[in-house]
Order: C-alpha cells, then sequence, then structure tokens
C-alpha cells in the first residue's frame, strides 16, 4: 500500500469502495476529536449521489447530504461524513 504525508499525518493511498476515485485528505473541525480524515469528493459517487435522501428526520429544504470517508486514526473505519449536496 503506498502512502503519503498530510500537514505532517503518514496516509495510506485509499480509494471509495464506491466509486474508485482516490479518497483525498481533509482536516476535521477543531472540536470534531478528528485529525486528517479521508474523503470521497466525486460528486458522481453513488454513495453521495441521492444520500439526501437517506438522512432521516431532516427538513424537507435541506440540502445535506453524506459523502464517504474513512478515519486513518480508526484503523481506516468508514463513516458517513455529513456535507452539502447540491
Amino acid at each position: 500500500m503506498a502512502t503519503f504525508e498530510y500537514k505532517g499525518v503518514v496516509l495510506e493511498e485509499r480509494d471509495c469502495p464506491h466509486c474508485k476515485t482516490r479518497l483525498e485528505p481533509w482536516v476535521g473541525p477543531p472540536d470534531s476529536g478528528w485529525g486528517v480524515i479521508l474523503v470521497c469528493n466525486n460528486n458522481e459517487c453513488e454513495y453521495y449521489a441521492g444520500s439526501k435522501d437517506d438522512i432521516m428526520h431532516r427538513r424537507e429544504d435541506s440540502n445535506l447530504g453524506c459523502r464517504y470517508a474513512e478515519d486513518p486514526d480508526n484503523k481506516y473505519n468508514s463513516l458517513a461524513l455529513v456535507a452539502w449536496c447540491k
């Protein structure tokens, strides 16, 4: 597995299991408990496309959805990162 360094953190090069796009590093908000996580930023990814319909109890006019992400600090376990959907 190839690695790269981002903001002093060594990360594995990983691909989204849904669309095969390379995951990109993203620094979580300071109070989130996350450091650097890897995120799929492909707007055509099947995980992201239509994800706003998967969020329970959301307002009808809400544009929130989820992007596929992995947390390197948690053995690259996957998570749904809430994101703005177009």
